[in-house]
């Protein structure tokens, strides 16, 4: 059982308003479950998770865009059942501008007012070639500018700090970034973070064009096969230095959750030692991992 630290008071305002405390902000991630026992689990670590009062949660959308009719209830139950601030994903995958709208109507109507504006992953292949809807958007900044002319919402956007794959370089991840910001965000949350000066660069480049806060995305690796499989999702190598760590204790499940949490660890107490607004926790809809993560950085948010 993991001690809870003592919970901040809850947060007010809009979620880049929250970012700009200079208390590191928390956040987690969860996904829409698949069915009644996967929401049972998911509802056990908001539970858990809730004492610690995040700054905002986040609901993504299944693999190439799905569950978009879960992601949508579960946030909105995240909101009527719980205190958290609940921002509910958004992509562009097989969605017209009509579409897109819609979705945005029932967010609306479900009293939720943040979202996260992504252009999303070729569906079935998340390193396959991307095509737009013949009626929809092709681009994150497209569909950023969308939910600001539809308005009544903060929009957050995805940074990528090991750069996307479609991506030639850094400069074009900070360009994209520059673009994102011009169309209307004003936050942004990167993809998982195994190096922190992958991070920090990126959150530096991106500083010295725009004021974007970005916060870093943090998942404590449970197994070895887990982090396989998401260095093909990234579509990025994991540093060798966290894959031999991990490698070497492999076959010994409490270890190898063991040093995940440590590596977590130290990714975020280096870049919230070097300025990073706060943290947002891929969960996997599990709770316990990210509860040790946060006991060890309890002096940090005091």
């Amino acid at each position: 059982m993991v001690a809870a630290m003592t919970s901040p008071s809850a947060p007010s305002g809009t979620i880049p308003q929250r970012l700009s405390s200079t208390r590191p902000s928390i956040s987690f991630e969860f996904m829409p479950p698949k069915d009644d026992a996967g929401e049972a689990v998911l509802w056990e670590a908001i539970a858990r998770l809730e004492p610690f009062a995040p700054d905002f949660v986040s609901v993504t959308y299944g693999a190439g865009g799905s569950s978009q009719d879960r992601t949508l209830r579960v946030t909105e139950q995240i909101g009527q059942r719980t205190s958290l601030t609940a921002m509910a994903h958004l992509t562009c995958v097989s969605q017209s501008v009509d579409d897109l709208r819609e979705v945005l109507a029932g967010y609306a109507a479900a009293c939720i007012d943040h979202v996260l504006a992504l252009r999303g992953d070729p569906p079935g292949d998340p390193g396959g070639e991307w095509t737009a809807h013949p009626q929809g958007l092709d681009h994150a900044e497209d569909l950023v500018a969308l939910v600001r002319e539809v308005g009544g919402f903060e929009v957050g956007v995805a940074a990528f700090p090991d750069v996307h794959p479609s991506s030639a370089s850094l400069r074009d991840d900070v360009e994209t970034l520059v673009r994102k910001a011009d169309a209307g965000a004003s936050f942004a949350v990167t993809q998982m973070v195994f190096d922190a000066e992958s991070y920090l660069r990126l959150r530096d480049e991106v500083a010295a064009r725009r004021d974007l806060p970005i916060t870093p995305g943090l998942m404590p690796v449970t197994s070895v096969k887990q982090i396989r499989r998401m260095a093909q999702l990234m579509g990025t190598p994991l540093p060798a230095a966290v894959v031999d760590r991990l490698q070497a204790v492999d076959g010994d499940p409490a270890a190898v959750r063991a040093v995940g949490v440590e590596i977590a660890t130290e990714l975020a107490d280096r870049m919230l030692g070097e300025g990073a607004p706060g943290l947002h926790l891929i969960t996997m809809n599990r709770s316990t991992a990210s509860l040790e993560v946060l006991q060890n950085l309890s002096h940090l948010r005091a």
